[in-house]
């Protein structure tokens, strides 16, 4: 538990992941200040913190606020797999154009630790298994090209300018607070779980799988899943580390790989209902199974996955039960 009071910059705090992240930055005895451009974040995910709506790129509005914080963490990016095959313009504009303004007002500030909410789509489809962080980084979609070219940034900032960063890769962030706080509001949504229950919620038909007939044991894709609160204190662990340390990159995952059909069977348990499922083709360039080493967390951060699959369902669905925004 730190009783410093320090005060931690969180771009897209409205967000799943950064909303989850400002929670646990207060709960160890931080001061979380969130900054959002609201495009897609929700502003009742900001409840109870002090949330400025501005866009990374304004660097004038950054400026006051960089010189009250300690460090940052940026989870502000676009990140819709499809979306950023369709439109790459919009995540190269502001996963990496707008991203460089912000390092840029960062490096003008005395800010010198950045954690970067990074992804496992910089690995692209992986020659082996488990995806280890010394793996390939061959992204075959634009978005997780632009996280690639982020990381790749910061690593040129950090070894010139002394910026210390940590590049957190996750893995498939999946489930709710469990005091029920915070949760995913995404429209569209396109999480597999959260999709699963509108299907049971009758808020749309059925919740596609996306192939059947891969090489696995059920024929469906193989993910690691991580609970959001899990990669929450995984960036404050970050923080923690960046005090004495250099810079790192680390995967945060499970270590462990459920098919699709093995977390609706999860969802069906937990929620006593059958999902209604359509079986499509499969889409371009996912593999088979990703499933990550988190052996480098832990022996750096300390860091452990500890929510199962049941528990993601069970405080997702939670959560999918109240009034969103």
């Amino acid at each position: 538990m730190s009783d410093n009071n320090k005060k931690i910059l969180v771009t897209g705090g409205a967000g799943y992941i950064g909303s989850h992240t400002a929670h646990a930055l207060a709960e160890h005895g931080y001061t979380p200040i969130l900054y959002d451009n609201l495009s897609t974040g929700c502003r009742k995910l900001a409840d109870g913190f002090e949330l400025i709506e501005g866009d990374i790129a304004d660097t004038n509005k950054l400026a006051p606020i960089l010189a009250r914080v300690d460090a940052v963490m940026h989870f502000a990016a676009h990140a819709y797999v499809g979306e950023s095959v369709v439109n790459p313009q919009k995540y190269f504009q502001n996963n990496v154009v707008k991203g460089l303004r912000f390092i840029d007002a960062v490096f003008n500030s005395s800010v010198r630790k950045f954690v970067f909410s990074s992804s496992c789509a910089i690995y692209g489809i992986p020659g082996q298994l488990p995806i280890t962080e010394d793996s390939p980084r061959q992204p075959i979609n634009p978005y997780g090209a632009t996280k690639l070219a982020f990381e790749n940034a910061l690593n040129a900032y950090s070894k010139a300018y002394g910026l210390r960063y940590a590049a957190l890769r996750y893995f498939n962030a999946a489930g709710a607070d469990p005091k029920g706080r915070v949760g995913e509001v995404h429209d569209p949504e396109t999480h597999l779980i959260p999709s699963a229950f509108q299907a049971i919620q009758g808020k749309r038909d059925a919740v596609e799988i996306l192939g059947d007939d891969y090489p696995t044991p059920d024929g469906t894709c193989v993910r690691d899943y991580v609970h959001v609160s899990d990669l929450a204190e995984a960036h404050v662990s970050a923080l923690e580390y960046l005090e004495k340390n250099e810079s790192l990159a680390v995967n945060l995952a499970s270590g462990r790989g459920h098919s699709v059909k093995e977390v609706f069977a999860t969802i069906e348990q937990v929620c006593g209902k059958n999902v209604p499922v359509r079986i499509s083709t499969r889409r371009p360039g996912d593999p088979p199974i990703l499933v990550a080493d988190p052996t480098k967390a832990k022996e750096t951060l300390g860091w452990n996955a500890q929510y199962s699959l049941d528990e993601m369902v069970s405080t997702a669905w939670q959560w999918a039960r109240r009034p969103n925004c």
